[in-house]
Formats: structure tokens, C-alpha cells, sequence
């Protein structure tokens, strides 16, 4: 058995990167409160109230997602020898009861406004307020993007999936706003208000269900498995691989393997294939923690491919 470990600068990077984008989160709510707190201390609107409650919720959530991302870059230790990188999916679920905690407070609040209806005043305030939050917030999923393009955090993911449901209530309430200015239908904007609730439970569902694959050690996708087995069965002396495992925690990807090469070969001969594997892997996926284990080709023995086969049938 061999094992392969993850390149520190790659880490190094990525790391910086998720720490960069955690902070800028962090900032961006906190000041899309204070902007909102204006707005709706000037119009009273409903629609406007949900967004500053989710953006109450994303300086918690964003907090959370920092701290996820600092304790996610400690390198492993005594007690923690595959690292610590499920910090970020338990900063996700941590998300989750924020962004569904705010939409449940947004629910309720919007049927006693449907109920008992308010009016909304002063809707210039409120589009000016909503003009400021699309600007910051779309800035910011942008960036968000870019860092997760170049290390698939999850927690960062997270993040931006919930900043980009709130470009979308940004664009609802604004909508909202315009149609009570022309039209005087004030039951819109209670209506909106509940869009941005379910929106929310379902940002907070496909968070959770993220987060879960990750503690339960999800494969990672097909094409990431086919292309582990690509660049294996390139190198030479390979005859095959076997019993594949995949996995991620954090910035780190685990790849697991039994390596099927000539059953005669001296044990330099065996170190020097594994070594050209390893390094092959490495170079393909640098974030990867690489463990061999080689065996002649050709044995008949007992795999987990064989116990997945049988219990998928």
C-alpha cells in the first residue's frame, strides 16, 4: 500500500482563495443590513423586510462559513489524520438552519401582512435600497464563482448558492416596489415576500442535501472517476485498476485504488509503476491524497466491486 499526499502549494492556494472569499461574505452582509435597515425603517415594506432578515441570516451564515474555512485549512493532526476539511459541510448545515429559520419568520410575517394588509410608503428609498443590494450582492457571486471554479469549496458554494437566491429576491421585491408604485396593489408585496420564503426552503434543501453527501462520503461524480481511470490505464506496465474510491473533505480529494500490474515483477520494478501512477494522478488531480494498493492481474479475489455489484442488483 502507498500513499500519495496532496500538493502544499496547491493547498496553500486554495486555501488563501477560500479565506479571501469568506471575509468579502462577511463584509458584503454586513453592509447590505445597514442599507436595508434604512429602507425599511423609511418604506415599512414587507418584501424589503425578508431581505434584510436573510441579510441578518448571511452575516451569521457568512461567519460561519469563515470559521468553517479557517479550521478547514489546519493540516491533519493526531486526532484528526484525514485533516479537517468536513468543517465546511458542517458549516453548510449550519447555513441551512439560518436561511430556513429566516424563510419560516418571512412565511409567517407575510400572511398576516395578506391578512391585515400594510401600506408601503416612500418606495423610492426602497428601489434605491434594492439598486445598492443587486450591485453588491451580484459582485459578489461573481467572485464567489470564481474562487469555487478553482477550489470546489463547499462551504464557499454554500454561500453563493444562498447570495444567488438573494439576487433573485432582490429582483422580486424590486419588482414588487414597481408595481405598487404604478398599480397601488399593496397585496403584492406580501406575495412577493412569500416567493422569497420558498425560495429560501429550497436554497436551505439543496444546501442540506450537499452537506450530507459530503459527511456520508459521496463518491465524487462519474466523469471525476473515469477520468482517475484514464490516467492510470495510461501508464505503462497497468493492466488494470480495481475497487476505486473517491471522495472529498474540503480542499482535499481522497482517491483509493488497487492497481493491477504483472504478477512477476521485482519489488523495484513494482515501486517504480506505482511511483509513475501516483505521479500521474497527482499531476491530473493536485489536490488529491492518492492510496495504491498493487496486485498481480489476474487473481480472482474478493472486491468491493463485486459487493457493490451484488447489493445494486
Amino acid at each position: 500500500m502507498s500513499e500519495t499526499t496532496f500538493s502544499e502549494t496547491a493547498f496553500s492556494r486554495t486555501q488563501t482563495l477560500r479565506r479571501r472569499a469568506a471575509i468579502a461574505s462577511v463584509s458584503v452582509a454586513v453592509t447590505l443590513l445597514l442599507v436595508k435597515l434604512v429602507a425599511v425603517l423609511i418604506t415599512g415594506s414587507a418584501a424589503v423586510l425578508s431581505l434584510l432578515l436573510d441579510s441578518a441570516a448571511d452575516i451569521a451564515a457568512s461567519g460561519i462559513t469563515l470559521l468553517s474555512v479557517r479550521e478547514a485549512s489546519k493540516p491533519a493532526d493526531r486526532t484528526h489524520r484525514f485533516g479537517h476539511g468536513k468543517a465546511e459541510a458542517l458549516a453548510a448545515l449550519g447555513q441551512v438552519a439560518f436561511v430556513g429559520g429566516s424563510g419560516l419568520f418571512i412565511a409567517v410575517d407575510s400572511v398576516r401582512r395578506l391578512i391585515v394588509p400594510q401600506p408601503v410608503e416612500t418606495l423610492s428609498a426602497g428601489l434605491v435600497a434594492m439598486a445598492i443590494s443587486l450591485v453588491l450582492t451580484g459582485a459578489l457571486v461573481v467572485y464567489q464563482r470564481h474562487v469555487i471554479r478553482s477550489t470546489a469549496s463547499q462551504a464557499i458554494a454554500a454561500d453563493n448558492l444562498n447570495y444567488t437566491g438573494d439576487l433573485a429576491t432582490i429582483l422580486a421585491v424590486s419588482l414588487s416596489l414597481g408595481i405598487i408604485h404604478f398599480t397601488g396593489w399593496q397585496w403584492v408585496d406580501p406575495v412577493m415576500a412569500m416567493a422569497v420564503a420558498i425560495y429560501l426552503f429550497i436554497n436551505a434543501a439543496r444546501i442540506a442535501l450537499a452537506a450530507i453527501d459530503t459527511l456520508m462520503d459521496r463518491e465524487m461524480p462519474q466523469d471525476y472517476r473515469d477520468e482517475v481511470k484514464r490516467v492510470v490505464l495510461a501508464e505503462a506496465h497497468v493492466h488494470g485498476l480495481h475497487d476505486l474510491r473517491t471522495r472529498s473533505s474540503g480542499a482535499v480529494e481522497f482517491i483509493e485504488f488497487h492497481l493491477e500490474i504483472d504478477g512477476n515483477p521485482t519489488l523495484d520494478v513494482v515501486h517504480e509503476v506505482m511511483d509513475a501512477v501516483e505521479a500521474a494522478v497527482m499531476d491530473a488531480f493536485p489536490l488529491a491524497e492518492v492510496i495504491v494498493h498493487p496486485e498481480p492481474a489476474g487473481i480472482d479475489d474478493a472486491r468491493l466491486d463485486h459487493r457493490i455489484r451484488r447489493h445494486s442488483a
